[in-house]
């Protein structure tokens, strides 16, 4: 039932209370995802879960030129933007170079994202910036599931392939990252 009424508030574009109807059924799905890339977060952080989630959020709703196509394309957008807020605090807080330590990722685990995985955050985003130039569908991939939580069948409906085409794409894409951060390309 969620699933479509979020389908059909993001469709209702001349609805004037879209945003405070849509926040309830999103928050929960979004925070899910914050908390589990907060997983091991010491007390204290500058960026707590919450204020990821509140920042992603509004970052979504002021999107007024998609043409959102759905839930999941909502969520994929979502992982778009929890990737730009932590790159953006990670290199506010002048992490360190990639290459400066070698940071190992399971990203079937996502990131338990702490000061000191900062660098880590930057890491994968360059990475991820060097994949999309060699394929792009991969690094969507990887972008929504790593960053935003989403299943695979979520992310084949999103990207309009079949899901046996996301379990290759995830299984090449993940060691390709592997190899990237592990060497210097």
């Amino acid at each position: 039932m969620e699933k479509k009424n979020v389908t059909q508030i993001l469709n209702n574009i001349a609805a004037t209370n879209r945003d405070e109807q849509l926040y309830p059924l999103v928050y929960d799905n979004l925070h899910e995802i914050a908390e589990k890339l907060y997983a091991r977060e010491r007390i204290g952080h500058t960026l707590q879960p919450t204020l990821l989630v509140n920042e992603a959020y509004m970052n979504l709703v002021d999107q007024d030129q998609i043409d959102w196509k759905g839930r999941s394309h909502f969520f994929a957008v979502g992982a778009q933007a929890i990737r730009r807020i932590l790159v953006h605090h990670a290199r506010s807080k002048n992490a360190e170079k990639r290459g400066g330590g070698m940071h190992k990722v399971d990203l079937e685990e996502r990131i338990a994202f702490t000061p000191e995985k900062e660098g880590m955050v930057l890491d994968i985003n360059e990475a991820l910036e060097h994949l999309e130039k060699v394929h792009e569908r991969q690094a969507k991939v990887v972008e929504m599931k790593f960053f935003g939580g989403m299943k695979m069948q979520d992310i084949a409906d999103e990207l309009g392939v079949s899901i046996k085409t996301i379990e290759i794409d995830w299984k090449v894409a993940k060691a390709w990252l592997k190899k990237f951060m592990t060497t210097d390309i």
